[in-house]
């Protein structure tokens, strides 16, 4: 199996899921600079979380990807995981899952490009469209003039109970991707979208529902509660977009906002 950071494939090792008879590490490998290329952002997979964090390119003409990244983890998982990886591994409570999909990053491999959406479109164990032997190498990312991620940390892990990224588009075109909310990974919420279509603010929100059914329950929140935690989330994201025209919030137990 291939080895990028590793801080999915030594986790699933060590609870005995995977036993890959060999590991090849990418790190040589696959590119790991920060680049802006025709108007839009590119990242090597290999490029870690800390390194996306710290790009002043990203601080200066993108600091909502940069604000993602820097709350991805602490500060040992994201001097080891990468962008690579974490695409992936699709992870439940994934924060770069979110940001491709409500960006319409686009993924490259080492056989080919495939729109976020596509790439994400997995189920089950398969969680994205990733081939046996397939690599990602890459990920592109328009930039885009109002977006915003809003995530509320599970009390234990510290993992999204719930992440919402907002973005519109130049063209006005608006995508809204929730994490942490389906055990397969982030997804688009159509009936958000369609609701800010004509009006991006949060009031349009207010009559929109996240149905439960399919949701994660665990210790810390059942199906209702999360769906209800992502509706809340939601508006607050276009509330940043709208103020800030990009930003990043982290919200917990006892916070006061």
């Amino acid at each position: 199996m291939a080895l990028a950071g590793g801080q999915t494939l030594l986790r699933e090792m060590k609870r005995g899921r995977l036993s890959p008879t060999s590991l090849v590490d990418l790190g040589g490998l696959v590119p790991r600079d920060v680049a802006l290329r025709d108007g839009a952002v590119w990242i090597g997979a290999g490029a870690t979380h800390a390194k996306v964090a710290a790009s002043d390119l990203l601080q200066r003409r993108f600091p909502v990807l940069a604000g993602l990244v820097a709350h991805i983890g602490d500060p040992a998982v994201r001097n080891r995981g990468t962008l690579g990886g974490g695409v992936a591994a699709n992870e439940a409570a994934g924060d770069y899952p979110a940001a491709c999909l409500a960006l319409d990053a686009t993924i490259e491999t080492t056989a080919r490009r495939v729109t976020a959406s596509e790439f994400f479109a997995g189920s089950g164990e398969l969680r994205t469209a990733l081939e046996p032997g397939e690599i990602v190498t890459a990920a592109t990312f328009p930039v885009t003039s109002h977006a915003a991620y809003v995530k509320f940390l599970n009390p234990a892990a510290r993992y999204a109970m719930v992440g919402v990224f907002a973005a519109r588009a130049a063209d006005g075109s608006v995508r809204i991707a929730v994490t942490g909310a389906r055990a397969h990974g982030a997804f688009r919420w159509p009936e958000a979208e369609a609701a800010l279509g004509a009006v991006f603010a949060p009031e349009s929100l207010r009559d929109v529902r996240l149905p439960p059914n399919g949701l994660v329950e665990d210790l810390f929140a059942d199906a209702t509660y999360r769906a209800h935690l992502a509706e809340v989330l939601a508006r607050r994201a276009v509330e940043l977009a709208v103020m800030r025209t990009q930003g990043v919030l982290v919200l917990s137990h006892g916070s006061s906002r």
